[in-house]
């Protein structure tokens, strides 16, 4: 980019909210100039303009030693929250007299974030608890060149689920991601470190880290500052130093850094280890003090803290596979030998199959499901919110798999690789999601009938498990009733579930209806016995809330193609080879199952369903036109097609 010899300098330039009160907003603006020292009569003008595009506020200031600083006041401002993801436009003004040298337009929003024993973490003065989720830096299928469709995709499957927070891991965060999580409403924890000066592995960060920290803290703050999704800066994530003085003096380098490029958020790592890094003062040092997972010992670690307050900055860890029902049915951290009998052979182990059960009991030695987590968010106010390990399934570390062939990604995700939710992302959805009601029956309700090949469990105790934010539930068998079960708060796995454990597999129609609390009925969920394989059905997701692409090369569709019977019933384990071809206006990108086991390659045009399930990834062409996918099913001869305009503009 080409600019003036005079002009000004965007990381140096920091638009803030300084207070929110009945009065309105104050914000204080800080521009940085570059070749200014020099040059006489020359000023920094700001026009702030509301999101409708009317100038609410103006000002202007002189520049002194290359910077300018200016006050704001805006009446009845928008505020920006995830539900109200305002943004403004700032157009900053590098003025000599009459003429303007330079101009840059940077959108804000106005709001402020506070974390305190008295309120917790409070948003434009308003207390509320972090729903959040880890994302790693992949794209599942697409690796990990960042895409303005993916990105958007995640992030709308994360906020449809009731999500308002991600946390980045364990690098800067790309400014398209960032930019997204401000026009979509997401808030974020910038994370910087996976380690610092001690080494996790051979050829990590820790090599360069005495030479490049504060250059990496100093980038990742001044390029992210005016962004209003950002509400907490992080320096470091499970830090070997924890235990030690050399620790407590880097925590407090890097966090002062921090605050001296941005007074305005705090700052937080997460803290794998509680007792060193409590003993040896590395935890109090802290702003928010992030402690990942070991949710029982919370109740120690707070009465250490002075600050009062104390953040999930990692949780859950519970793994599952999407579709995949493991019996019998029993809460276990060791997940590898779940599917089998408590009194499970080590020696068999041929009987592994690389998966974890969709029923979310199953979760790792150092963690815990995900009711835990709830219980301490709802029952002690110093407990501010979580961020959850992980929202989507990445590439690399397969849990509890690491040791096992062909497993190649995890299973921590609420998401599976192709982006498709799990079970357990209705679970969060029924506690997480306030706008709209969950109800969702699981397992899938077609074991061992005469059109499926395996998994006959006639006559045999199959779980049914129902999440729903409704209190209470009745379940029914070809119209029998189950039983009517209401949610206790008493019982781990009961109060924030409906289960009904000794149900007995019968083929046909399994429903449940749900009540409130005055014991009306609500809704209801029907499942029913799949027939025979009968037909592909697809469903095409773009960023447009329609199924049309931008024709800019970059664009993508994303196609779920399942196999169902007659009535669309999904065929749940389905596994057939499908072929892919794509003509006119587009072309073939990618393809993913959701199977950590799988290790056929996603840039080739063809897999084998996973769960009855898969997602093709369409690109656009450059021009416009029809792209048009054609799925065919190897096994049945089944075709299906779909055709996705492709247009330069929008009405």
């Amino acid at each position: 980019m080409l600019t003036n010899r005079q002009h000004i300098e965007p990381w140096n330039t920091f638009i803030r909210t300084e207070k929110i009160d009945q009065h309105g907003a104050e914000l204080l603006a800080t521009v940085g100039c570059r070749e200014t020292e020099q040059a006489a009569g020359m000023q920094i003008c700001i026009e702030l303009r509301h999101p409708n595009g009317t100038v609410v506020a103006k000002g202007h200031a002189p520049i002194v030693n290359q910077i300018a600083e200016l006050k704001l006041n805006v009446k009845h401002p928008e505020l920006w929250t995830p539900e109200t993801p305002h943004l403004y436009q700032a157009v900053v003004k590098l003025m000599k007299k009459k003429e303007v040298l330079d101009a840059i337009t940077q959108k804000i929003g106005i709001r402020t974030v506070k974390v305190s024993k008295e309120g917790g973490f409070q948003l434009n003065g308003v207390t509320r608890k972090l729903k959040g989720v880890c994302l790693h830096h992949d794209l599942g299928p697409l690796g990990t060149a960042v895409n303005k469709a993916a990105l958007i995709r995640q992030i709308k499957m994360m906020k449809a689920m009731g999500c308002d927070a991600i946390r980045t891991s364990h690098n800067m965060p790309s400014q398209m991601q960032m930019d997204l999580c401000d026009s979509l409403g997401m808030m974020v924890m910038a994370e910087s470190f996976d380690m610092w000066v001690h080494p996790k592995c051979k050829n990590g960060h820790a090599r360069f880290f005495k030479e490049w920290a504060d250059r990496d803290i100093t980038n990742l703050v001044k390029a992210n500052r005016h962004h209003p999704a950002i509400v907490m800066w992080s320096i470091g994530n499970e830090i070997p130093e924890q235990w030690s003085q050399e620790g407590v003096e880097i925590s407090t380098h890097l966090q002062n850094l921090c605050h001296q490029l941005d007074p305005t958020r705090p700052v937080t790592q997460g803290m794998d280890h509680a007792e060193d890094a409590l003993k040896s003062g590395f935890a109090q040092v802290m702003d928010i003090p992030g402690f990942n997972y070991h949710v029982d010992k919370y109740t120690t670690n707070i009465q250490q803290l002075p600050k009062g307050f104390l953040l999930g900055s990692e949780t859950a860890s519970t793994v599952s596979s999407r579709g995949i029902y493991h019996f019998p049915v029993v809460p276990t951290d060791n997940s590898q030998y779940a599917s089998y009998r408590p009194d499970y052979d080590p020696k068999a182990i041929q009987k592994r199959d690389g998966q974890c059960t969709s029923y979310d009991v199953e979760w790792c030695p150092w963690s815990n499901l995900p009711d835990d987590d709830w219980v301490m968010q709802d029952d002690y106010g110093w407990v501010i919110g979580e961020f959850v390990w992980t929202g989507y399934d990445y590439l690399g570390e397969p849990t509890p798999y690491d040791e096992y062939w062909p497993s190649r990604s995890s299973y921590f995700g609420i998401c599976d690789l192709a982006g498709l939710p799990k079970d357990r992302y209705y679970l969060y959805r029924s506690k997480w999601q306030k706008n709209d009601h969950t109800i969702h029956l699981l397992p899938h309700w077609s074991w061992g009938t005469s059109t499926q090949e395996k998994g006959n469990r006639i006559g045999q105790v199959t779980p049914v498990y129902c999440y729903t934010d409704y209190p209470e539930g009745e379940l029914f068998i070809n119209g029998k009733s189950q039983g009517r079960i209401r949610k206790n708060p008493k019982e781990r796995l009961d109060r924030y579930r409906l289960r009904w454990n000794n149900v007995i597999y019968q083929p046909g129609e399994l429903k449940v209806v749900v009540y409130d609390e005055n014991g009306k009925a609500c809704g209801e969920q029907t499942l029913r016995t799949a027939g025979k394989p009968a037909q592909l059905k697809l469903d095409t997701w773009t960023q447009h809330d329609q199924p049309v692409l931008k024709a800019d090369g970059d664009d993508l569709a994303f196609v779920t193609v399942s196999l169902t019977d007659a009535d669309g019933n999904l065929i749940p384990d389905a596994n057939d080879q499908l072929r892919f071809e794509v003509k006119g206006a587009g072309s073939f990108k990618a393809v993913c199952n959701g199977d950590a086991t799988s290790l056929e390659p996603f840039t080739q045009p063809t897999m084998r369903l996973f769960s009855g399930q898969l997602v093709v990834i369409v690109q656009a062409a450059r021009q416009q036109g029809t792209a048009t996918l054609i799925v065919t099913d190897e096994k049945t001869g089944f075709q299906k097609e779909t055709r996705i305009p492709v247009v330069n503009s929008f009405r």
